[in-house]
């Protein structure tokens, strides 16, 4: 048995290629093209457009503004070299307060170790010239106040070879006087006095008795010399004569005793040193100090003189009525 079966007609579709073709021809035709300069991100082989600088597009300063940049930039430099400047003078100072004070330190230690060596220097002289380091100090006093005094006339006008003569004078009473304490020479000779003049006087007081009864007696006389040639009241003159005396009685006892070699010539160094400044005193006391030269010395005369003289030929020079 044949069934005939009856098929329906399906419509077709329309070709999908040519739609998607008239589609793409239509997109094309509508796409716009990029602006210049741009560039299509989907294009590898587009090229970067040129780089500007930043502020390309702004105009060059005007001349007021580029004086007034370099101005600045001229004063900008200035500060900075004078704040280097300024730097390196501080680390300078720095060093050289430093250094003056290294300077100093070292100075001072230098003129301690000098004034060590001097006093070092004596003490050890005497005590191994004269048995005793207190001689060394009583020599190294007189010394230095004896030089003082000398350093002192010479500033105020006492002449060099004065005071050079009181040293000479000195040197010579220090060391006869060294020789005859140290070999007690003073004494043997009260007592050879003493022995010839017979007194009933113990031989060991003999020498002191003679010594200040013959010193007393030159004491006197000179203090009399002194009470003539001094002009003073009655009372002044038997002051000096009186003193005089009893000066010349403590020294005859003084020169009576026995000292021995080491003492004697330490008593003469002493006696030298204090006769140069008694000397030195006695040089001032006669002639004086001169007192108007010493003023001409620290007083400009000559220029003071000079600008009065001046004063006077201006004075004269000046038409009359000005400067009256």
């Amino acid at each position: 048995m044949i069934t005939i079966c009856h098929v329906r007609s399906v419509p077709r579709p329309a070709p999908v290629v040519r739609s998607f073709a008239g589609a793409l021809v239509s997109s094309r035709r509508t796409q716009r093209l990029p602006a210049a300069g741009a560039r299509t991100l989907d294009d590898p082989n587009a090229s970067r457009p040129p780089h500007r600088p930043p502020g390309a597009d702004t105009p060059p300063p005007g001349l007021r503004a580029q004086a007034s940049a370099t101005r600045n930039a001229a004063t900008s430099l200035i500060g900075a070299h004078i704040d280097l400047a300024k730097t390196e003078a501080g680390e300078i100072a720095g060093h050289l307060a430093r250094a003056a004070a290294l300077g100093a330190i070292a100075l001072v230690l230098l003129l301690l170790t000098g004034i060590l060596i001097i006093i070092g220097t004596t003490l050890w002289l005497a005590e191994w010239l004269f048995g005793s380091l207190g001689w060394g100090v009583l020599h190294g006093a007189l010394a230095f106040v004896s030089i003082a005094m000398a350093v002192i006339l010479f500033a105020v006008g006492i002449k060099a070879a004065r005071i050079g003569r009181a040293l000479v004078v000195a040197l010579v009473v220090g060391l006869v006087m060294g020789i005859a304490l140290g070999l007690d020479l003073l004494n043997r000779l009260y007592a050879a006095m003493g022995d010839a003049s017979g007194l009933g006087i113990e031989p060991g007081v003999r020498p002191l008795v003679i010594g200040m009864i013959l010193i007393g007696l030159l004491g006197l006389l000179a203090g009399i010399v002194l009470a003539v040639r001094t002009a003073g009241s009655g009372r002044t003159q038997i002051v000096t004569v009186l003193g005089a005396t009893v000066v010349g009685v403590l020294l005859g006892a003084f020169t009576a005793i026995t000292f021995g070699p080491q003492v004697g010539a330490a008593l003469g160094v002493a006696i030298g040193f204090a006769s140069w400044m008694g000397l030195m005193g006695a040089e001032v006391s006669a002639s004086g100090v001169d007192v108007e030269a010493l003023k001409n010395r620290f007083y400009p005369s000559q220029t003071i003189d000079t600008s009065k003289e001046t004063l006077e030929w201006l004075k004269k020079q000046m038409p009359p009525g000005i400067g009256s």
